[in-house]
């Protein structure tokens, strides 16, 4: 068999997949239903689904308390390997080493795997958050997921025995990481830069997109079908306009699309580097990193995303960034540009963002044509109009959005 041209796992050689198949899946299973059960969150359980993917490689379970705190404070395992947000999970009560768990999805009531634990422990959420998040914050919607948490954290590996709803509501649009794997090396890809959105794609996203294009062998636009804040657009929604997008608008030679299976955390800079991380799993060797990237509000500076990359230890991760500054619309230039092509003022500049568009179209304002294609509009358009008031949430504008915050 001919050697991979692809980049490695992080952290290992090859992808650690703790979902089970088969006959061991069934008599796990069998087993799981009789043991007592530890109900998780929706962000629990998409990271359990990551872990049994390959997607949270190397890890083989939820965090003790070394790994959670050298990852607060360092980024890093206890092993000494970069990771740089927790991966745990919570329990109201101090278990004993050694009992056995089934894992239950909230949301679905499904066995969706079991547990070993090694450890439980109790921590300082408020260290958690000011760590990962940088704000104590509870308005901050990451701050407030974790402080959510009951007051105990168990530890131990894992064995996965379900992906949920994912595979059959998403279809091929969900993705494992040997699925990329296996279709960028059937293209012959050796770079591919990996678009992060949770949002339907704007000719901001549009134009990183091909930027990113021009300078590798393909693109993957992975987005998130796991749960996001209130107000934010469905992700079946989202995977219709961003499929609209790419059928009219990219060569299909050039672009995979995918979706895995995580929350939103909105942890900005932290996340930047988590979305490296699983991407590089994922087969991605550049990980498109630009304005205010998975952040909320104003908590972080524009470019802290970036930065934080620039601060990172040789050896920490082979997915290398691929910065891109600040984008809009130029009315001189006639078309898309950012502060490193477009020498005219703001007034001639129409700043795009998921934010911008979300408050337009919910509240049934004029969209400007320039801000994304006729074709991803009519999309979100029929969406807004079908939701009943109680359903509406107001969106916040924030300096991002309109091109008033300022570079740190």
């Amino acid at each position: 068999m001919a050697t991979s041209k692809l980049i490695p796992p992080h952290g290992s050689d090859k992808l650690k997949i703790l979902m089970l198949e088969g006959a061991e899946k069934g008599a796990e299973l069998k087993r799981a239903e009789s043991l007592p059960k530890v109900v998780m969150s929706s962000r629990e359980t998409g990271d359990l689904i990551m872990l049994g993917i390959g997607g949270f490689t190397p890890l083989d379970g939820f965090m003790g308390q070394k790994d959670w705190k050298g990852v607060c404070e360092h980024m890093k395992l206890a092993n000494g390997v970069f990771w740089p947000i927790p991966v745990t999970l919570s329990h109201d009560s101090k278990i004993e080493p050694g009992t056995d768990f089934a894992l239950i999805s909230g949301e679905t009531n499904e066995i969706m795997g079991t547990m070993k634990v090694t450890e439980s422990y109790q921590i300082d959420k408020k260290f958690e958050c000011q760590h990962v998040f940088t704000t104590t914050d509870d308005a901050h919607p990451g701050v407030k997921m974790v402080m959510a948490q009951k007051d105990w954290n168990i530890a131990g590996p894992v064995k996965v025995l379900s992906e949920s709803y994912f595979p059959e509501k998403f279809g091929d649009i969900y993705q494992r990481p040997a699925e990329s794997r296996e279709i960028f090396e059937e293209k012959g890809w050796k770079t591919i830069a990996a678009l992060q959105l949770r949002n339907p794609m704007h000719r901001s996203h549009e134009y990183l997109a091909k930027i990113a294009v021009e300078v590798s062998d393909g693109l993957y636009i992975h987005q998130l079908v796991g749960g996001l804040k209130p107000g934010d657009i469905p992700a079946d929604v989202r995977v219709n306009c961003i499929n609209t997008l790419v059928d009219n608008y990219f060569v299909k030679d050039r672009v995979v699309t995918g979706g895995y299976p995580l929350d939103m955390r909105y942890a900005g800079p932290r996340e930047g580097l988590l979305h490296a991380v699983f991407r590089q799993n994922f087969g991605c060797t550049h990980m498109i990193i630009g304005r205010d990237h998975a952040g909320v509000g104003d908590y972080y500076g524009p470019f802290d995303a970036q930065e934080i990359f620039f601060k990172l230890w040789d050896g920490a991760l082979e997915c290398k960034m691929l910065p891109i500054d600040w984008t809009f619309w130029c009315y001189k230039c006639g078309g898309m540009a950012s502060m490193k092509t477009c020498p005219h003022g703001k007034d001639d500049r129409l700043f795009l963002s998921g934010t911008a568009l979300r408050k337009a179209l919910s509240e049934g304002g004029d969209v400007p044509a320039e801000f994304s294609r006729p074709e991803v509009l009519k999309i979100l358009r029929e969406y807004y109009a079908s939701l009943k008031d109680e359903d509406k949430v107001e969106v916040k504008m924030h300096g991002h959005a309109t091109g008033d915050a300022k570079k740190k």
